[in-house]
């Protein structure tokens, strides 16, 4: 049949299992909007408030549901307004398509209104970009940014269709959607080799990240910790992988992880790590990371294999396929004595964890937790705020714990939770800091237009709380520009926008608060007062190692 550009774009996105889009209009995109106007039956179109939050709701619709995730923009301002999301789906290698309207092929290089070189802007933040010049390339490039946003290991794609190509027309033919090929294992020698070295071990420790949850490797990985005996722990990526109640899991590691999760991958003689990358938050100081410890490391990316530690075994392949082929290798070994080495961690990290009165940040997560149902997805900004929630949340489900753990997005959590909304198909939450929540406020219009269900968790200190905790450890308690001062009534500023709000400063308010924000129509701002000098315990300085952890401000340990 013979189509526009635009309409050959919008039906290559149905025909790709697209269902849902994000985006903002504007003159070089306009085309593609009228055939989302024609096509509105069969593709719906989220309009944010701004381009960065659809990015981050596309990310997030990404996250939640295994699918790509697809953000619209126009030219110019329109297109690198994009770029912090592009660039938080990276680092999270998250698949996502972004497609950008630009000018006509015969501007291009003319500085002509609103032109930029988007693809070059892009190239170090996607795994592949396109500028596509001829309207006979544009089905295929669109089914190959598919192809390849999920492929390995996921990440954006970006296509950047100039305003002549999508006025052109050319014949098109519809293809079925793509599908994953059946995922390659790591080399049956590699695997051989690792069993040995993990047969051998007396100590052995799992630590898993993001790439699991990917892979949907789960079940494997427990079987083979079930048949080795060995405790679990995550990155901040890796939260939602498994249960949190599993009772083999010691939870999040590194630099705000738990206590006894960061001292059993200290102490262990072999790290099994899945699908994760061993970044500065993880290791501290890499010289003297888990010295005692060989490394084991499967992922589906090659480059991550030795980048920044050392591992003895380095398997290149699928998670999942490669721990189904290393299980039946493997010895069934029970080891109380590194049993009870991690329970004496456990029982330690219990004397750390704070049990104050009032309503202390541990406190207002655990509230939360009772109201969370199994499929509830919870998001956050970026601060101690996700570190209190990442330590504290109670996960039941896969992919349900979001957050911004590579590059570190303020600003990320409220379009991510609108796009969590419309994967889930369910209420979602976002666990907030007034810092944070300052940044993309202006999705609240967003999601009270579409009467998203969810419920905003604000934990309002009045400062920029993990910059103030550093400015308290390592500078001299100089607060530079940390302190807010603002005026904001986080209440009335939710009624301004069409939302529900209120303020609570005990544990009690803010109990009865969740529930009548879980039972509300639209979202929901709770104003959580909060201490300007609470801290996030444990604490790795930067650069230190397990022997410098900070477990309390009082003892200095």
């Amino acid at each position: 049949m013979l189509l526009s550009g635009a309409d050959i774009l919008v039906k290559t996105l149905i025909e790709q299992g697209c269902d849902t889009v994000f985006g903002y209009p504007g003159g070089q995109i306009l085309n593609v909007y009228d055939s989302l106007y024609k096509y509105q039956n069969e593709i719906n179109h989220i309009l944010t408030a701004h381009e960065q939050g659809a990015a981050h709701a596309a990310d997030e619709y990404a996250r939640t549901t295994g699918k790509v995730g697809v953000v619209i923009s126009t030219s110019g301002p329109g297109a690198t307004n994009l770029v912090t999301g592009i660039a938080t789906a990276y680092l999270d290698s998250i698949p996502l398509v972004a497609i950008c309207g630009n000018v006509p092929t015969t501007h291009i290089g003319t500085d002509s209104f609103q032109e930029i070189d988007i693809t070059g802007v892009t190239l170090p933040i996607t795994k592949h970009n396109y500028f596509v010049s001829n309207v006979e390339d544009l089905a295929d490039t669109i089914r190959e940014a598919f192809k390849i946003a999920r492929s390995g290991r996921p990440g954006p794609v970006l296509i950047d269709v100039p305003k002549d190509v999508q006025i052109a027309k050319c014949q098109y033919e519809p293809k079925t959607a793509w599908e994953k090929n059946e995922a390659m294992s790591a080399k049956d020698e590699r695997i051989e080799e690792a069993a040995k070295i993990i047969n051998a071990a007396k100590r052995p420790y799992i630590y898993f990240g993001g790439g699991m949850i990917s892979a949907n490797a789960q079940e494997e990985m427990l079987a083979i910790a079930k048949k080795i005996d060995a405790p679990l722990g995550c990155s901040l990526m890796g939260i939602s992988a498994i249960r949190t109640d599993n009772r083999d899991f010691l939870g999040m590691q590194g630099m705000h992880g738990h206590f006894a999760s960061s001292m059993a991958m200290h102490n262990a003689d072999l790290i099994l790590s899945l699908g994760v990358r061993f970044n500065d938050r993880v290791t501290g100081n890499r010289e003297k990371f888990a010295t005692g410890a060989k490394i084991i490391h499967i992922d589906v990316d090659g480059s991550e294999l030795g980048k920044t530690v050392n591992a003895v075994c380095g398997l290149r392949g699928d998670v999942r396929s490669t721990l189904a082929k290393l299980y039946p290798m493997l010895h069934e070994n029970k080891k109380p004595e590194w049993r009870n080495k991690v329970e004496a961690f456990r029982k330690e990290e219990e004397s750390y964890l704070d049990n104050r009165d009032g309503l202390t940040p541990r406190k207002a997560i655990l509230t939360l937790n009772q109201h969370l149902g199994e499929n509830t997805a919870v998001c956050t900004d970026v601060g101690q705020h996700q570190m209190w929630t990442a330590q504290s949340i109670c996960m039941k489900t896969p992919r349900r714990f979001v957050t911004s753990g590579g590059l570190g997005t303020m600003g990320f959590g409220l379009g991510a939770a609108i796009g969590a909304a419309f994967g889930t198909k369910q209420r979602s939450v976002l666990v907030t800091g007034d810092g944070s929540f300052g940044m993309c406020l202006q999705e609240l219009a967003t999601a009270v237009t579409y009467e998203v269900p969810m419920v905003i968790l604000i934990m309002n200190n009045g400062v920029l709380g993990m910059v103030r905790q550093w400015q308290t450890l390592f500078y001299n308690k100089h607060y530079s520009n940390t302190v807010l001062n603002r005026k904001t009534d986080f209440t009335a500023f939710a009624k301004s926008f069409g939302a529900q709000g209120e303020a609570v400063a005990t544990p009690q308010e803010l109990d009865e608060a969740l529930e009548r924000a879980f039972n509300s129509k639209g979202p929901y701002i709770i104003d959580c007062k909060i201490g300007k000098d609470e801290f996030v315990l444990p604490m790795l300085p930067p650069g230190g190692s397990m022997d410098d952890i900070i477990t309390s401000l009082d003892t200095g340990k």
